[in-house]
């Protein structure tokens, strides 16, 4: 049977950047903390912020509540709405986070041949998704309420709440509701 997990708010500690100019909070990494392949952070910036140099990872990049622009070492600008998905590796490295208002950003980086996909968008009325064995969601609600159902087991969501859902593959699973979502499919640990 599928299984719905939640994540609470409350077992996440957060802490400065080494500048002080944001608030770094890791959600989950796997397969385990020390050496993980996969992670899953959220930034809440209110002004310019350095991205740290990674030589070994990719990073899904995505600001959720106001625009930014990413500079870059060799002074491009790449401008991001709201929602705008965006993907950064070594060769494609930015400078810095330049948020055009109080934001916070989330990422999914990736380590060596470690797959994963980030979503951000809308939710109104009804969204189904599918997991192929060996994988699993998860979701943060960002605004609104939403429900989520999976076999015969259900979940209540409010603004703020995540959860861990680990699908039978090729059984549906089914949001319902309105507000704003992000999405990770993740490798099962």
């Amino acid at each position: 049977m599928s299984q719905l997990s939640r994540l609470p708010a409350e077992s996440l500690l957060g802490a400065h950047c080494a500048k002080g100019t944001a608030f770094i909070t890791t959600i989950a990494c796997g397969p385990t903390d020390d050496d993980w392949q996969w992670q899953m952070t959220m930034i809440g910036m209110e002004q310019e912020v350095d991205f740290p140099a990674h030589t070994d990872l990719r990073r899904q990049f995505v600001p959720l509540d106001a625009p930014v622009d990413i500079a870059f070492p060799d002074g491009r600008v790449q401008h991001l709405t709201r929602f705008q998905m965006t993907e950064f590796d070594a060769g494609n490295q930015p400078r810095a986070c330049l948020p055009t208002a109080p934001t916070r950003t989330f990422n999914l980086k990736l380590r060596g041949d470690a797959q994963g996909e980030l979503i951000a968008r809308p939710l109104n009325g009804a969204m189904v998704l599918l997991a192929p064995t060996g994988w699993r969601w998860f979701l943060l609600l960002l605004s609104g309420r939403a429900k989520v159902i999976a076999d015969h087991r259900s979940q209540q969501l409010e603004a703020n709440d995540m959860l861990w859902i680990d699908p039978i593959p090729g059984h549906p699973i089914r949001i319902e509701g309105g507000g704003e979502i992000v999405l990770a499919r993740l490798p099962a640990a």
